[in-house]
């Protein structure tokens, strides 16, 4: 990739992302033209189209955005650190341990929870999603650390546990009411409807900071891109950093899983994207993967809620239906 030609990239990447946003403001059941949006966001709109833009669709677009930092990022870090083009939070089983955790809390929690913490009952599901996430990566590396970690092992034990978690979810949703199996199918397919403003304050600061310190490790990434043995000649201690960036990867996956649910694909074609256009070094691709992945989701989101108005389709539906051909393709390539 000649370096002449990533600024370009970057530019109509960033053009892309506007585009989309302003789509994503205006198209809905009350249409707004992208010159009143933008008449909007400068204080200029009517009562109806503030109402319409700053309290139901800019939270939704805002927790969609980082979302897809969240999991492009995620994706990125796995595809590095398990050296495999195939790896995704949503497919080695990351997401499927935080809706786990999710969907026990949503079940299980009480009557009184949201009257008794108040304003701080928003953090709590995020940590729950986390913890979950975090028990599931643990319990992948720890059975696929035997003889030391193999990348294709961790890769294959984490589809394993994925299928698994995923049944178990199934089992909990048809045990209960069928109120309770339609909020939980919805929300583990992957939704962002009834995004507010509380949940922008807790996933924006979240997401940045991680993105920021994964930015901040991109020399150390990109050592990943070595052999094992190169790295250690560098001296890279490949099994902490290893750890240190799963677990990056785990809070940012498990913060995305907690308010949009489980989206899959969307960490597995943004970065293999970023990758072909602008290179492996991690300070560019992970960059441009972040907005690739904000394109998808936001388009994925606008298709999903205005298509089959009234009706609204969970945006990780949309999203596999593009990621899954891309998934077969990839597998193709690897065999």
């Amino acid at each position: 990739m000649k370096k002449r030609k990533i600024p370009i990239i970057v530019a109509v990447l960033i053009a892309l992302v506007v585009i989309t946003c302003l789509i994503s403001l205006g198209w809905g059941s009350y249409s707004i033209s992208a010159g009143d949006v933008i008449n909007t966001l400068l204080g200029k709109g009517t009562k109806m189209q503030n109402v319409a833009v700053f309290s139901i669709r800019i939270p939704r677009l805002l927790v969609g955005l980082f979302v897809g930092v969240a999991l492009s990022t995620a994706g990125a870090i796995l595809q590095t650190v398990i050296k495999n083009d195939l790896a995704d939070t949503g497919i080695i089983g990351i997401n499927a341990g935080a809706a786990v955790a999710a969907v026990l809390f949503i079940k299980y929690q009480t009557t009184n929870y949201y009257s008794e913490l108040g304003s701080l009952s928003i953090f709590v599901l995020p940590f729950m999603a986390i913890v979950g996430a975090s028990l599931t990566a643990f319990m992948m590396y720890m059975l696929s650390s035997r003889n030391g970690i193999k990348p294709k092992r961790l890769l294959l034990i984490g589809i394993g546990l994925n299928a698994g978690l995923n049944a178990f979810i199934s089992f909990v949703t048809f045990r209960g009411g069928v109120g309770d199996y339609n909020r939980v199918l919805t929300w583990t397919s992957g939704s962002l409807w009834g995004s507010g403003w509380s949940y922008v304050k807790v996933i924006v600061p979240l997401v940045t900071i991680m993105f920021i310190v994964v930015l901040l490790n991109h020399k150390k990434l990109d050592v990943f891109n070595l052999s094992d043995e190169s790295a250690l000649a560098l001296g890279l201690n490949i099994d902490k950093e290893r750890k240190k960036f799963l677990t990056y990867a785990v809070i940012l996956a498990g913060t995305a899983t907690a308010f949009a649910g489980n989206i899959s694909f969307l960490g597995l074609i943004a970065p293999h994207m970023a990758r072909k256009l602008v290179g492996p070094f991690h300070k560019k691709y992970v960059t441009v993967s972040a907005m690739i992945s904000v394109i998808i989701i936001v388009v994925a989101d606008a298709v999903s809620r205005n298509l089959f108005s009234p009706l609204e389709i969970p945006v990780g539906i949309t999203v596999s239906i593009f990621g899954v051909p891309y998934f077969i393709y990839l597998m193709m390539k690897e065999s």
